[in-house]
C-alpha cells in the first residue's frame, strides 16, 4: 500500500502506467470488449466489478494528458446515435475530463471501427467491469515536468 496512491491503482497498472512514455495512449474498455482479441501482446490489465468513471478517475490521478495532441482523450461513439449523444458512463467521463482542466471540444467521440483501430495503437488495455455498452475510452499521455 502506498500514501496518497488511489487504491484502484494495482502494482501492474502502476507500473505499465509508468512505463508509457509520452504520447502514448491507454484504453479503458468495457467487460464486454473484445480485449483479449485486440491486445496482440501488449499489456491487459483486469479490474472486474469497478465502472470506466472509477477507473478512468484512477488513472488519471497519476496521469497528465497530452498538451500537444489536439485530442488527448476520446469515448466509443453510440453507433447510430445523433452527434453529442453520450451514455450516462461517458457523460460522467466527459465531467471527470474537465475537472481535469480538458475542454469538451479536446475530447473525441470515436465511431465503433475507428476506436478498434486506435485500440491497435494504444501500449496497454485496461479492462472495467462496466456493463453499459459502448463504455470504452482513450488517453493519451503527457509530459511530466520535474
Amino acid at each position: 500500500m502506498l500514501k496518497g496512491i488511489d487504491p484502484v491503482l494495482s502494482p501492474e497498472l502502476l507500473m505499465h502506467l509508468s512505463a508509457m512514455g509520452h504520447g502514448e495512449w491507454v484504453a479503458v474498455v468495457d467487460a464486454n470488449f473484445t480485449a483479449e482479441l485486440l491486445r496482440n501482446g501488449k499489456p491487459l490489465v483486469r479490474l472486474p466489478g469497478l465502472s470506466l468513471a472509477r477507473v478512468s478517475q484512477a488513472v488519471l490521478s497519476v496521469f497528465p494528458l497530452a498538451d500537444d495532441v489536439t485530442q488527448p482523450a476520446g469515448y466509443m461513439q453510440v453507433s447510430g446515435s445523433a452527434p453529442g449523444h453520450r451514455t450516462a458512463a461517458q457523460q460522467e467521463v466527459v465531467h471527470l475530463l474537465s475537472q481535469h482542466g480538458l475542454e469538451e471540444s479536446r475530447i473525441e467521440a470515436v465511431e465503433r471501427f475507428a476506436f478498434y483501430d486506435k485500440i491497435k495503437v494504444a501500449s496497454l488495455i485496461v479492462q472495467t467491469g462496466e456493463g453499459t455498452a459502448f463504455g470504452n475510452a482513450l488517453f493519451c499521455k503527457g509530459v511530466i515536468l520535474c
